[in-house]
């Protein structure tokens, strides 16, 4: 029988090398793809506590444009006075408001503002607003709640006609700003008090309400937007941009 050729042996020995050679490379490749996904499916899940896909830069950016725009609404639509009338309406205010809120809630607010519109005209009122702080409640791709934690003074004549203004104590709100995403802007959509309003200012949506009885000298009321039980807003705020 004949016997193998003494070289063979070793030719086998040698094309094993370069064949495990590329084994180990193969799966250190499918390790480092591995861990890439994995990194990436983390970074780009949804939030949980949000429910909002997207990396965390873009959540963080929807958080902070969602605030800014609660924020800007409870300024705008708590900032107004004497100064801004033309006539017995005051377009400024309109304008300002109407511009961060949706057409549905436009509707509202286009009803009640008169009201506000009555206290200035009549009673001489006038109102500044503060924001202390805000924080998102929930967010999604196209709606959101904030929370919005401030203050609101009112301020009115020492006697009817008078120059000389009495400046209410500042009044502490807490509402809860609903918005929704509209053509990439976000809007305000409804808003409600958290605490601090009896049932009748609940249903008005913490609008202005009836000032018929508006007495001469107003005291403030706890709502946030409503026309004070018997008083006057401050002059807008400065830091309120149409």
């Amino acid at each position: 029988m004949a016997s193998a050729p003494a070289g063979r042996p070793a030719t086998t020995s040698t094309a094993r090398g370069p064949a495990r050679l590329v084994i180990l490379l193969v799966l250190l490749v499918a390790l480092v793809v591995g861990l890439v996904l994995t990194v990436y499916g983390v970074t780009s899940r949804s939030n949980p506590g949000f429910g909002l896909e997207g990396q965390p830069e873009q959540v963080q950016r929807e958080r902070e444009d969602v605030m800014a725009q609660a924020e800007q609404f409870m300024l705008r639509v708590n900032t107004y006075g004497p100064d801004l009338l033309q006539g017995t309406e005051m377009p400024q205010y309109r304008k300002q408001v109407s511009a961060v809120i949706t057409p549905k809630f436009g509707t509202d607010f286009e009803k009640n503002v008169p009201a506000a519109e009555a206290t200035v005209a009549q009673a001489g009122l006038a109102r500044t607003a503060q924001v202390y702080n805000t924080g998102v409640s929930t967010l999604d791709a196209d709606s959101a709640t904030v929370l919005v934690a401030g203050a609101f003074i009112n301020s009115y004549p020492k006697t009817p006609g008078a120059t000389e203004r009495v400046t209410a104590a500042p009044s502490p709100f807490r509402v809860e700003v609903d918005l929704v995403k509209i053509g990439g802007k976000w809007l305000v959509d409804d808003f409600d008090p958290v605490t601090g309003l009896d049932d009748d200012q609940q249903q008005q949506g913490g609008l202005p309400v009836d000032p018929s009885a508006l007495p001469t000298t107003a005291v403030p009321s706890t709502d946030p937007t409503a026309a004070p039980t018997t008083g006057a807003p401050t002059a807008p705020s400065t830091e309120v941009s149409p």
